[in-house]
């Protein structure tokens, strides 16, 4: 039971960052995962500081998912 709270825990944090990030670039426009970090942190009064290994694999979830492009 334990290992399925934890597990449905991680999701809800997962889709947060996934939506903050997305809600993030569909504001401000084109930026890179650096410029997303930095306003979400700007935006949260420095609540949430997102590192690389944290924001980027939500990006990449999103680039995955056909919500956001890169070049």
């Amino acid at each position: 039971m334990e290992g399925s709270v934890k597990a449905a825990h991680g999701e809800v944090l997962q889709g947060t960052l996934d939506l903050i990030g997305l809600k993030t670039l569909e504001a401000m426009g084109l930026l890179h995962g650096y410029g997303v970090a930095q306003r979400i942190q700007q935006v949260s009064k420095d609540l949430l500081k997102l590192n690389q290994g944290t924001l980027y694999p939500a990006l990449l979830r999103l680039k995955q998912r056909g919500l956001v492009r890169s070049k």
